[in-house]
């Protein structure tokens, strides 16, 4: 993944993939599994352990072959081991169809001594242990020691790995996994804990950090937000910031990300977490206290605001905007946070992303429209036309979504005032005879069969014209809009006073 595929500068590459192990030709009784060691810094092996553990695999293959159906092509097994709980799944592949086999007590017996034997060969055994076996004979096998979050349904519960960590102690812990099972809500921050903790501040003297040079001002960040949101929205990325109401969000395919909200006030809260940051390290491997992320933060930086990652003790910094400027507690200075916030910096930045999106090579064209949407955003004056004119073939990019994003952030053109097209005189007249209809049996001195629509440069004035002779006091007039807005007034208002009043009410319905 380059750069921009990812919403923000500069991203660095993913990391190589583990290796895998082999086995010989189908029926051969003595595969050779090689292990994938991950999860920190190993220990070397000792060869007895080493030979133990390879005898075991092959041992577990042979015994799995076996419980297989007739003519099976491809085995899949996927083990999920604590000393306290267990998760085993074991799939052969025979044509379009899957077949499930419950591994037997045997297996899970070997399977168990393989995850003791896998101790010795580092800093504590795997947790997960998943096997490729194919007819021709080419196995994989992948050991995973935790350095990538388990899958939701296959992670157990916190007591189940301190139970199994009491047997096996390790020296280190991945960060998600220490977090997970030591966190103890010490991050959280529900409304009325961030109101005390936010007198107790004040009490004691506790101040907030001014943060000068750290992030654009909040109303840049914003637009620029919303223009990459937009971009990869159009491209149909599944990478990339988005935008909800009130809510920016980023998740990076490093696994760090943040969110933005904006709160009434013009005050908005950017929080979120670096993966594997070095401070939340120290704390839960090293005894060090986590970092005060909230230290002077005032009481409406609450958990409603806050990136999920508070409430799983994985949050790296929290940053708050009030009276134009950026705050923060003991959070890590900008330049450390790249990976978690899209590239919002510059709007030379932002442009850059976008470019990218649109072509490896773009060209000036592109360049100069990009520029132009970004510096649009920054003014409040983005038009359909704007994104068009980035982004081209309708057809290849979904502008109206894009165009969407734009809009949830208020960085679009105010609409043109359309004028809606003029009622007719009989939908004027309808409009006051409905409305007397409904009003019943208490204007029977009020003859519809008489009324008359005097045309207005925005609507009509509709009433009774007095018979000769007649004096109409207190008679009522109607006044109906363009828009089909009915107002009632009285022969006793002249129409002069009421109707510029009755034209602001309609423009401003309009605007």
């Amino acid at each position: 993944m380059t750069d921009t595929e990812n919403g923000h500068m500069p991203f660095p590459a993913a990391d190589s993939a583990p290796p895998a192990g082999t086995v010989g030709q189908a029926g051969n009784p003595e595969p050779d599994v090689a292990f994938t060691l991950g999860g920190g810094p190993r220990l070397e092996p000792e060869p007895d352990a080493t030979a133990r553990a390879t005898e075991l695999a092959h041992e577990i293959v042979r015994e799995l072959a076996l419980s297989g159906p007739p003519g099976w092509e491809q085995l899949e097994a996927l083990f999920v081991l604590t000393t306290e709980a267990e998760i085993a799944q074991v799939f052969f592949a025979e044509g379009r169809r899957a077949v499930r086999v419950q591994p037997s007590p045997r297996v899970l017996e070997l399977v168990r001594a393989q995850r003791h034997t896998s101790a010795e060969l580092g800093d504590g055994p795997w947790w997960r242990w998943q096997l490729s076996v194919s007819q021709a004979g080419a196995l994989e096998a992948e050991y995973d020691y935790g350095d990538e979050p388990f899958p939701e349904e296959q992670l157990f519960p916190p007591e189940v790995y301190l139970a199994d960590l009491e047997t096996y102690p390790r020296a280190v812990l991945p960060v998600w996994l220490a977090a997970y099972i030591e966190h103890g809500d010490r991050q959280a921050r529900p409304p009325r804990v961030a109101a005390l903790r936010a007198r107790a501040d004040r009490e004691g003297g506790m101040r907030a950090r001014l943060s000068e040079f750290d992030f654009p001002e909040f109303p840049l960040m914003w637009a620029r937000w919303a223009v990459l949101a937009a971009a990869f929205v159009a491209a149909g990325s599944q990478w990339g910031p988005r935008i909800l109401p009130a809510l920016g969000y980023f998740e990076g395919s490093r696994r760090s990300g943040s969110t933005l909200y904006t709160l009434p006030g013009g005050r908005a809260v950017l929080s979120g977490g670096v993966w594997n940051d070095p401070r939340l390290h120290a704390a839960y491997n090293e005894g060090a206290p986590l970092p005060a992320v909230y230290a002077g933060a005032p009481e409406w930086v609450a958990g409603p605001v806050l990136n999920p990652r508070a409430g799983n003790g994985l949050l790296s910094f929290c940053y708050w905007w009030e009276n134009g400027n950026w705050y923060r507690g003991d959070s890590p200075e900008a330049a450390d946070l790249a990976d978690a916030v899209p590239g919002i910096w510059t709007a030379e930045t932002v442009a850059e992303v976008v470019c990218g999106l649109l072509s490896a090579d773009p060209t000036e064209q592109q360049r100069a429209s990009t520029t132009a949407l970004v510096e649009a955003a920054e003014r409040g004056v983005v038009t359909r036309q704007t994104l068009v004119e980035v982004f081209g073939d309708e057809d290849i990019f979904d502008i109206d979504s894009a165009y969407f994003q734009l809009t949830m952030v208020g960085v679009t053109a105010p609409q043109p005032i359309s004028h809606p097209s003029s009622i007719s005189r009989e939908q004027a007249i309808g409009a006051v005879r409905d409305f007397l209809a409904d009003r019943g049996p208490h204007t029977p001195d009020y003859p519809m069969e008489r009324l008359h629509a005097d045309r207005l440069d925005l609507g009509w004035l509709v009433h009774v014209p007095p018979e000769s002779g007649e004096i109409a006091i207190g008679r009522a007039i109607f006044y109906i809009a363009d828009d089909g807005v009915l107002e009632q007034s009285s022969s006793s208002v002249p129409p002069s006073r009421y109707i510029p009043e009755f034209e602001q009410r309609f423009r401003s319905r309009q605007r």
